[in-house]
């Protein structure tokens, strides 16, 4: 995880599906921690420090399932601690969508469990929640080769665990250095500053962080300023080497990020090009009202950046963004709705025929329809889904010794039929595929 910036990443207590204050309060924070967590990201949070502080069974399974969801939607690494007793609750969280499972060395157990964990999943994939450095020195050589970062829950300790690293882990045979990231009780942002100013620390986590995120954006700027590396939005191109058009502006092409679908065209001055680097949120002019205006300022309907490209003749910026919502003024996802012509053609694009076959899979199972296959297949339940993913997977291998590729080709399709009735009936969609194949 090591980087050449320190990374903001405010946490989330999880206590029955309810962001919590801090671990031990009775304070809430939000009871929608999924909008708590897009907040984050969307706002310019490089990674959220999850901890589950479930007690029973039944909680913690609510939630892993709220961390899973946390996951699906944003787009930054999520860190999951918290209820670690053995490996296989490393698995769940990792397999829930977290980029890094982390283990409590406060209780002995856990410590225990570092080389085991740290050999089954990686490196990478492995911290650990220490409060000073004694807890460390116990496991030296396991942290050394086996963990990536250290979350710190003890503050004053900050100093003292930072010495320790550099003394015990600089000179590591391995390549990745292990990182250590204080987490905060109840610090202002001006005193989180002086902490990456002044420790040799990763990050930081928790405090302010966890109010103040429309904050996150001036907050790395100021800490640029000061010297302190921050991923902020930084354009390659100025301004003064577009060229305008008789207005002074440059029109730009708004993109979903995902779905490439053309959203909308507005237009930029310097004023809203320099706005929109510096908070990551769209701002453009307004012709007709003659001032700035931010994408979704009234209506809800933010564009967060994911980049910003410029054409060959830097005369048109493409923006692709993240869109809430509508992004036109009529209601409809895009302003581009009124179908002038069409000629036929074949628009199949893979990812799409996947995504719609799974809809029209789960709306089987949320409306049955009389005579369905699929709606035979989810009645009898997993056994015979499972059967039947077996069976074709046992037909794929046998077309794939005939030297025809047509059947083949057939036989990958009828398997894959299925296998999307299995991620329907298990409630796994193509986005947890797709994502989970694009971290490895």
């Amino acid at each position: 995880m090591s980087m050449d910036y320190k990374q903001l990443a405010p946490s989330i207590f999880l206590k029955n599906g309810i962001a919590m204050k801090w671990f031990d309060s009775k304070d809430e924070v939000s009871r929608n921690p999924v909008e708590l967590a897009l907040n984050f990201a969307n706002y310019g949070a490089d990674a959220i420090l999850i901890f589950d502080l479930s007690n029973g069974d039944e909680e913690h399974e609510h939630n892993l399932n709220v961390i899973k969801t946390i996951c699906r939607k944003v787009d930054i690494p999520v860190f999951g601690a918290g209820n670690v007793k053995r490996l296989e609750d490393i698995k769940k969280l990792l397999y829930a969508g977290c980029r890094m499972a982390c283990l409590n060395y406060s209780k002995e157990g856990n410590r225990a469990l570092t080389e085991e964990v740290g050999k089954r999943f990686g490196r990478s994939h492995i911290g650990i929640c220490a409060k000073n450095v004694s807890e460390l020195e116990s496991s030296k050589n396991d942290i050394k080769n086996y963990v990536d970062t250290i979350i710190l829950v003890d503050e004053n300790a900050t100093q003292e665990c930072c010495d320790w690293v550099k003394l015990n882990c600089s000179q590591n045979a391995n390549p990745i250095s292990v990182d250590v990231l204080p987490l905060f009780k109840s610090k202002s942002l001006h005193e989180e500053a002086a902490v990456l100013r002044g420790f040799a620390v990763h990050g930081i986590s928790g405090g302010a962080l966890n109010t103040n995120f429309k904050d996150y954006m001036d907050f790395k700027r100021q800490c640029k300023s000061l010297g302190v590396p921050m991923n902020t939005f930084d354009s390659s191109i100025e301004w003064e080497e577009f060229k305008l058009n008789s207005d002074g502006m440059v029109p730009v092409i708004v993109q979903d990020y995902k779905t490439d679908e053309v959203l909308m065209l507005a237009y930029m001055n310097q004023e809203a090009f320099r706005k929109t680097i510096s908070t990551g949120i769209m701002h453009y002019w307004s012709r007709s009202r003659d001032q700035l205006w931010q994408k979704g300022e009234t209506s809800g309907h933010f564009q967060y950046v994911k980049s910003l490209t410029a054409d060959c003749d830097k005369d048109t910026i493409l923006a692709r963004v993240l869109q809430i919502g509508a992004a036109c003024h009529t209601g409809n996802r895009s302003c581009f709705f009124n179908t002038m012509m069409k000629k036929e053609y074949d628009s199949t694009n893979p990812l799409k025929v996947f995504e719609n076959e799974y809809k029209v899979i789960r709306d089987r199972k949320e409306h049955p329809k009389p005579g369905s296959y699929t709606n035979y297949l989810l009645d009898k339940g997993i056994d015979k889904i499972l059967k039947k993913v077996g069976e074709e997977c046992t037909e794929i291998i046998i077309a794939a010794k005939n030297p025809n590729p047509e059947e083949l080709k057939y036989e990958i399709a009828d398997w894959l039929y299925h296998a999307m009735v299995l991620m329907v009936e298990k409630g796994v969609t193509w986005e947890d595929i797709t994502k989970e194949i694009a971290q490895r």
